[in-house]
């Protein structure tokens, strides 16, 4: 079996997702305190208080913490010359390999919060499916987008 891509996402990223995890508990805060709400205007049991606050706490160790520290020490990726790996994931870790001849196109996009921080995403475009590359730094992304736009059309013209 190979060994892993080396090339690892910007430590910038695990700040963004972070942040992205922040927000999504706001929401699931939101939520309990409406059930919290409801349980006092309906007087449905006191343990429904509970309950709300140990999801909102769970949700925000798993997706604060523990989601995105995951995720990014096991992203990484690889560009080489007749191809592109990518390894990423949470519980079940995926490895894919992308043939630079089956690459048609390659995009950067950039959010309100990444360019924030300095970071752009990747979009890597074959007949069939999207492969991304989250947060790398801005500068590094476009690079490897040209260098991938380049390896493509050089695979593209030997064949």
């Amino acid at each position: 079996m190979r060994s892993e891509p080396v090339n690892r996402l910007s430590e910038k990223g695990l700040t963004v997702w972070r942040l992205y995890g922040w927000m999504q508990t706001g929401a699931v805060l939101l939520l309990a305190i409406a059930a919290g709400v409801l349980t006092f205007f309906f007087e449905w049991p006191w343990y429904i208080y509970i309950i709300a606050g140990a999801v909102v706490l769970l949700y925000g160790w798993l997706f604060i913490y523990l989601f995105p520290k995951i995720r990014w020490s096991r992203w990484r990726y690889e560009v080489r010359e007749s191809e592109i790996e990518l390894q990423h994931g949470i519980f079940i870790v995926t490895r894919t390999l992308v043939p630079m001849v089956r690459v048609q196109h390659v995009d950067t996009a950039q959010g309100p919060i990444l360019k924030k921080y300095g970071l752009s995403a990747i979009s890597i475009s074959s007949a069939a499916t999207v492969h991304s590359i989250p947060a790398l730094e801005a500068e590094e992304a476009d690079e490897l987008r040209n260098r991938i736009s380049a390896l493509a059309k050089v695979a593209e013209d030997d064949v």
